[in-house]
């Protein structure tokens, strides 16, 4: 009798599924958080409502019906026209980012609407190279702000950037000339431009267009200002307050007008664009009549409280 003989096949062990990405870290806190409900918060930390940095795409999906956009001037591509090469050449990063983030620009250009208004829409990318304004960069904006000028359409530009990018050379500072001209022809033209400061919008970027706006809002604990902090200090020899160059501290001396946490951002454009215009003014097709635009001062400001007044 074989009664006592062992089997030949044991118990088979089950292969281990590998389920990566499922769970994010909060970069402030330390908190896991499981990815979808990060992705259902508009990637806001649970606990401590730290604001993650996310790409352009995003930021089409939360404040656009829809997230409708219709995008222009898309095949604009940068050149190494210097023949600029550091630890890589120029070239090799233009073609690494491209694949990286499926944009051949660190900025996305279009027209969309919000809660039906129609509005000429400009998104930075940090994922970009750093979200660096090169020349490719400043001629969409230019375009974009050209658009908002024809349709008399209101121009958001949501800024995500480090700056100017150095592989261009004085080409990339012509920008800050360039956008800041066009968008004082915007505002002789009494046409609505809201500017949306993320983490990080430091640099040229800063020092421009990002700090023109008829109202300037901010995420909260956004990075914004000229130099980095480690700059600062080492050049005046002296310690930083704390929260220094951070979206409330500027709210607290006057460089923002509001702090708006990332869930609240579309309604608060859609509350500024309804003071500066009248809804019934607006032509039969989709455009904003620049005559019709409240010609009284924007004081939105009065009607706007921030999030956290104490600060």
């Amino acid at each position: 009798m074989d009664w006592f003989k062992r089997a030949k096949e044991g118990l088979k062990p089950q292969k281990r599924k590998e389920m990566p990405n499922l769970w994010v870290k909060c970069d402030n806190c330390g908190e896991i958080i499981y990815k979808r409900e990060l992705e259902r918060n508009f990637h806001v930390c649970t606990k401590c409502q730290y604001h993650f940095r996310i790409n352009s795409q995003e930021y089409i999906k939360i404040l656009l019906d829809e997230g409708k956009f219709d995008e222009f001037n898309a095949n604009l591509k940068s050149v190494d026209f210097l023949k600029f090469k550091a630890h890589k050449k120029y070239s090799d990063q233009i073609k690494d980012a491209m694949k990286k983030t499926g944009m051949n620009e660190a900025v996305r250009t279009g027209l969309g609407k919000i809660f039906g208004y129609p509005v000429v829409m400009c998104i930075m990318d940090f994922s970009f190279i750093g979200g660096s304004m090169g020349s490719v960069v400043g001629e969409k904006i230019a375009r974009a702000i050209d658009k908002s000028l024809e349709l008399h359409n209101p121009l958001i530009i949501v800024s995500s950037s480090g700056g100017a990018r150095m592989m261009e050379g004085a080409m990339s500072l012509m920008q800050m000339a360039k956008t800041s001209s066009r968008l004082a022809q915007l505002s002789d033209a009494g046409i609505l431009y809201i500017s949306v400061l993320t983490d990080p919008t430091t640099g040229g970027v800063t020092a421009s267009y990002a700090m023109l706006g008829d109202v300037i809002l901010a995420e909260p604990g956004a990075l914004i200002g000229f130099a980095g902090p480690r700059v600062i200090k080492q050049t005046i020899g002296q310690d930083l307050p704390d929260g220094f160059q951070r979206a409330e501290f500027l709210l607290k001396h006057g460089f923002v007008d509001v702090v708006v946490p990332r869930h609240k951002l579309k309604e608060k454009i859609k509350e500024i664009i309804e003071f500066a215009t009248d809804m019934s003014e607006i032509s039969s097709n989709g455009a904003i009549d620049k005559d019709k635009i409240v010609e009284q001062p924007i004081n939105v400001i009065d009607n706007l409280q921030p999030e956290n007044p104490q600060n």
